[in-house]
């Protein structure tokens, strides 16, 4: 049995202005602050002559491998993003970039941005348009109900406010 993995479908790219700027604040700290750093690191340790049991040796190859990766992912995923600034015209329909209120069975109500997935945090509330509800909540406006599913079953809310 091989260690193929079918490749990953790729992520919408839309990108909101503050996205890009936290992914392009991210590629600068990695490539200019860190990096140079770990080099320092990993040349010093080379001079030390015994490499293979030289921990900031081997620790610090290893960071630089993360890094470069990780910067040449973001400088690709950066050259293909596409940077929605503009606000729609029609306000009350749901569109990438939306703050979106919605309520559930009981009443409880949740408020969530539609964002790229490249910018996505659950934690702030921020909510990836791949995602099952962001695909369900795209295109309706505010009183539409909407049935979405997640892995515990189909689930229903209804849209009680739309903002940019």
């Amino acid at each position: 049995m091989g260690r193929y993995r079918p490749p990953r479908q790729r992520g919408s790219t839309y990108i909101t202005p503050e996205g890009e700027k936290t992914l392009r604040d991210e590629l600068y700290q990695l490539w200019k602050v860190e990096r140079p750093q770990v080099t320092a690191v990993v040349h010093e340790a080379a001079k030390n002559g015994d490499r293979s049991e030289n921990g900031d040796y081997i620790y610090g190859k290893r960071r630089l491998r993360e890094i470069d990766s990780r910067v040449r992912f973001l400088t690709k995923r950066l050259d293909e993003m596409v940077v929605v600034d503009r606000i729609p015209d029609n306000r009350n329909k749901i569109y990438f970039g939306a703050w979106v209120t919605v309520e559930d069975e009981d009443g409880d109500a949740k408020t969530y941005r539609i964002v790229g997935p490249d910018e996505f945090d659950l934690s702030k509330n921020k909510l990836s348009m791949d995602s099952p509800l962001a695909k369900a909540l795209l295109g309706k406006s505010v009183g539409d109900d909407i049935v979405f599913k997640t892995p515990e079953g189909e689930k229903e809310y209804y849209i009680s406010k739309v903002n940019y």
